[in-house]
Parts: structure tokens; C-alpha cells; sequence
């Protein structure tokens, strides 16, 4: 109680506001021109057999997989940036927090989601969904980079010739 009393004769804590940091500074894989946050898009697929758990042995069941899903949602995303990409950049995935909540078999037509809702530092965080008509079946986030191809592979070539 007292405190909140002494807030209210000094008034409202404010922050001193920070200066946009050049992105040039913060990773030089970042472009000037930073995608905008907002941008999204949607794909879909309709679930083939080679889509299936059953793919991976004949013992498992014909649903659609974990890693189908988690690979239509990184899919959006990279088509929700795309257009707002620099010349000859790309962007690669990170990170994946993705929880698959419904199973859909074979002919079953899935549609992902995806917008870009923020940055953390060099990532690019976008919130992600996947659904069966009106079933979600899966969300969860995808965290991906921008990079240049000829300096990525560059990269993962010398860490294998090591």
C-alpha cells in the first residue's frame, strides 16, 4: 500500500528510450531492410502415404507425421518472407517447439500457418498452426535466420572436412 502511494506522488516509472540499433551492427547476416513483422502465409498439402508414420515401417499406423507437419509449418514460413528477402539471401531453420495434437490419415487436405510475430536478435520467430477443416492438429513456433547460401554452405563444408 505504501508504495503504491509513493508511486503516485512521483507519477509513472518511465524509461529512457533506447535508439534503434543499426541492424548492420547487431549480425551482418541481417539485412538493412528487415522483413516486416506481420507477414504470413498459408500452404497446404492433401496427406499422401509417403506423408505417414507407415512410410517409416509398415507397422506404424497411416497418419500423418510429426515431421511432415513440422516441415509443411517451416514451409509457410519461408514463404511468408520470401518476398521481403535481400537478393540472393535465404533463411534457414533453427528451431522448432511444435506439439502435434491430432491425428489425420491419407486424402485429408492440411493447411499451415504462418506469421512472422517477432525478433530475437538474428532469429526470426513465427507463430505457426496446422488444420484438418476445422480440427487444429498442430502449433507451436518455428525460429528461423537469414543467411547467404555461398557463406552457410561454405561454413557446414569446412565442419565436415575437419
Amino acid at each position: 500500500m505504501k508504495r503504491k502511494a509513493k508511486q503516485a506522488k512521483r507519477g509513472p516509472k518511465r524509461r529512457a528510450q533506447k535508439a534503434p540499433r543499426a541492424v548492420a551492427n547487431a549480425h551482418p547476416a541481417l539485412p538493412e531492410q528487415r522483413p516486416r513483422i506481420g507477414l504470413e502465409a498459408t500452404v497446404e498439402r492433401v496427406v499422401q502415404p509417403e506423408h505417414t508414420l507407415q512410410a517409416v515401417s509398415p507397422k506404424l499406423p497411416a497418419v500423418f507425421s510429426t515431421p511432415s507437419m513440422i516441415g509443411l509449418m517451416e514451409h509457410a514460413s519461408v514463404v511468408a518472407i520470401l518476398p521481403e528477402l535481400p537478393p540472393g539471401a535465404i533463411s534457414v531453420g533453427t528451431r522448432i517447439e511444435v506439439d502435434h495434437l491430432k491425428a489425420v490419415g491419407p486424402g485429408a487436405t492440411v493447411r499451415a500457418w504462418a506469421r512472422f510475430v517477432e525478433y530475437r536478435g538474428r532469429f526470426l520467430v513465427f507463430d505457426v498452426e496446422a488444420r484438418a477443416g476445422e480440427h487444429l492438429i498442430g502449433r507451436g513456433r518455428v525460429f528461423r535466420a537469414i543467411v547467404h547460401p555461398e557463406e552457410h554452405g561454405a561454413k557446414a563444408k569446412a565442419r565436415v572436412e575437419q
